[in-house]
């Protein structure tokens, strides 16, 4: 063959001489004929005609066939080894042949798996055909087998797994279908994994398999995944063993190691307790077992069994002593280890801002007139006491009594002028002008620190006295006067009363329980017979977060009182008139309000770290007011508190 020709009329002229040879022969010698292809950058198309022709196979061509072939062959060739080389050359440049009946469909083989082909690798007809196998797998889930051979798989391929059936199913060439069977038959193996349960007489199951657990999961140093596994029951107390045999026997061994009885004590043990109260733990320890075993043995109260559990305290080392058989012991343990628990401390503040401010303005004239009799000499101390701009006539009244004139003068400005005579008119008027400001500015922060779900109550303040009652015994023998007179006293707290239970809720909410009450004593008024008491009391269940603060509730109240006395007539008289009329305004505005704040401490840093901020803050004003007062004792300081005493450093001598 000339090298010198072109490459596609080489190609040509090969295949049409192999095919004339075939022609011109017999048949028996004729299915012993060979040929020798070559082709460089031959059309595709090229290659699908001269396969035709030489293996009298039909084809239909995809339009999205298109490519270049070159194929080198040096040594002969049977057509169905020439056609087996046709399908090499397809899956090279990403095309397959596709049979259906008669015809044989060249495609590309991205779509492949859409066409229908041969069920099973024994239909094909070689190792490039595109087949479809469904794989039974027996012992191993096939859900788990797809990631693993998905890598496997090329795209055009298909790979899927029916868990209800525990199948495979592979549409592939069908080379590549058998390497995956081979490779499913290995991994699916059966092993001589099995369960066993092991009755424990001494231990608990679930202990055991906590330990063991531990133990077992732990990575192996040759990198094979842990197979085992431990379940425990607790209805028997037995431990199930799941893993090859190998570590069932390892795992065995161990158990039987770890299930011995105690060897303190036997079935009694002694708990120290570190927080909670023993005595009345003991108290509920008791009673819910002893009513968990009537529930189940049907025992009568007080009745002796082996099962039976006993449970009482020492007060004196606040310690558990407790007698039961080992699954009770257990599950007694268990519960007061999450009883015997450090409880978290509540610090709340509570914060009283009260502001009065107090406006009185009063100014007026008030007039006295009277007539004397003749027998009845009156002087200024008989003057009577006037209330303000009313004018009194008639006669004075008073027979040799004796008034004290100075109840007539008040506070602010007072004047008095008139003319009183031993007989005739007598008349007097007294000028009073009052202007006053009271502000009172009151800021009282209480607080107190008690434990979760405890109730804490501060009290600060005085016992008043107030009186109640008075007696006295008249003399005997027609005398006057009280001999003996004495009075009845009731004492009554006045002060700051706080009493408020914490509950601290999941995350850093609290839910509290407050009765805040403040009294105290209050200026007395007109008309009062003793004293009188301001109080406020705030009775509430509010929810807070941790360290914010809570408005409780308050007062805010504005009063105006104004009064305008005068003189019928007279009052009323223009600018004269105001010799003749009182006029008195009160003003009071009151702001009162109740705030409250609470902080968890939760471990002994957080409470220290507000218990040094405390002491701190009164050592400071302590120091503060140490150079001031009066020095009744030469060279004598006042008495401090003591500086907290830091940590001390471990010396290295003590190392």
């Amino acid at each position: 063959m000339n090298n010198k020709l072109p490459t596609l009329s080489r190609a040509r002229l090969i295949v049409a001489l192999t095919v004339c040879s075939l022609l011109a022969l017999p048949s028996a010698w004729s299915q012993q004929a060979t040929v020798t292809p070559n082709y460089k950058e031959a059309d595709i198309r090229q290659i699908v005609e001269a396969v035709g022709e030489v293996t009298q196979k039909n084809f239909i061509i995809d339009p999205r066939v298109n490519a270049k072939v070159t194929m080198l062959s040096s040594t002969p060739m049977t057509p169905d080894a020439f056609y087996e080389a046709f399908l090499s050359i397809l899956q090279v440049h990403g095309y397959i042949a596709v049979t259906s009946g008669d015809l044989i469909k060249i495609v590309p083989d991205a779509t492949a798996r859409q066409y229908a082909g041969p069920l099973g690798t024994s239909s094909s007809a070689g190792a490039d055909d595109i087949v479809t196998q469904v794989v039974q797998v027996n012992n191993v889930g096939a859900a788990q087998l797809v990631p693993i051979l998905r890598p496997l798989i090329p795209q055009y391929g298909h790979l899927a797994a029916h868990p209800g059936s525990n199948m495979l199913i592979i549409s592939d060439r069908a080379a590549n279908v058998n390497r995956m069977i081979t490779i499913v038959r290995r991994i699916d193996q059966s092993s001589d994994e099995d369960i066993e349960v092991v009755r424990l007489e001494h231990a608990s199951a679930s202990e055991i398999v906590r330990i063991l657990t531990t133990l077992a999961q732990q990575p192996r140093a040759d990198g094979v995944p842990v197979t085992t596994s431990l379940v425990a029951d607790a209805r028997t107390n037995s431990v199930l063993i799941g893993g090859d045999k190998t570590e069932r026997l390892r795992l065995r061994a161990l158990i039987a190691h770890l299930d011995t009885p105690l060897e303190d004590g036997g079935d009694t043990q002694v708990r120290y307790l570190r927080y909670a109260d023993a005595e009345e733990l003991s108290t509920k320890l008791q009673t819910h077992f002893t009513a968990q075993l009537q529930a189940t043995t049907g025992q009568a109260a007080g009745a002796t069994s082996a099962n039976s559990v006993s449970v009482w305290a020492d007060t004196q080392t606040n310690a558990l002593i407790v007698n039961a058989p080992p699954k009770m012991m257990r599950s007694l343990m268990q519960i007061v280890d999450k009883l015997d628990i450090r409880r978290a401390q509540v610090l709340v503040e509570a914060i009283v801002v009260e502001v009065i401010a107090d406006k009185t303005s009063e100014l007026g004239v008030t007039w006295a007139v009277g007539d004397s009799g003749s027998n009845t000499p009156v002087g200024v101390t008989n003057f009577p006491d006037f209330g303000p701009g009313i004018v009194q006539l008639g006669a004075v009244a008073g027979s040799g009594g004796a008034v004290d004139p100075t109840g007539l003068i008040g506070e602010g400005f007072t004047m008095g002028l008139g003319r009183i005579n031993d007989s005739g008119v007598s008349f007097g008027a007294i000028i009073r002008a009052l202007n006053g400001d009271a502000d009172t500015n009151i800021i009282s922060t209480p607080s107190i620190v008690t434990t979760d779900n405890e109730e804490a109550t501060l009290n600060v303040g005085q016992e008043v006295p107030f009186v109640t009652g008075s007696y006295s015994n008249t003399g005997t023998g027609g005398s006057t006067g009280g001999v003996n007179p004495f009075q009845t006293i009731q004492r009554q707290q006045i002060g700051v009363k706080l009493a408020i239970t914490p509950q601290i809720n999941e995350g850093n909410s609290l839910l509290l329980s407050i009765s805040q009450e403040i009294s105290s004593i209050a200026q007395s008024a007109a008309g009062a017979v003793d004293l009188i008491t301001n109080q406020r009391i705030i009775e509430t269940t509010v929810i807070v977060d941790d360290g914010e603060i809570l408005v409780l509730g308050g007062l805010l109240e504005d009063v105006l009182r104004e009064s305008d006395q005068r003189v019928p007539v007279l009052g009323r008289i223009p600018i004269l008139g105001n010799l003749f009329r009182s006029r008195k305004t009160d003003k009071v505005k009151t702001n009162l309000l109740v705030f409250i704040r609470a902080k968890i401490l939760r471990d002994a840093s957080a409470t220290s770290l507000e218990t040094n901020s405390k002491y701190n803050y009164i050592r400071d004003v302590q120091q503060g007011g140490q150079g001031s007062g009066i020095a009744l004792m030469p060279s004598q300081d006042r008495p401090i508190l003591p500086p907290l005493e830091s940590e001390e450093q471990p010396s290295q001598d003590d190392e």
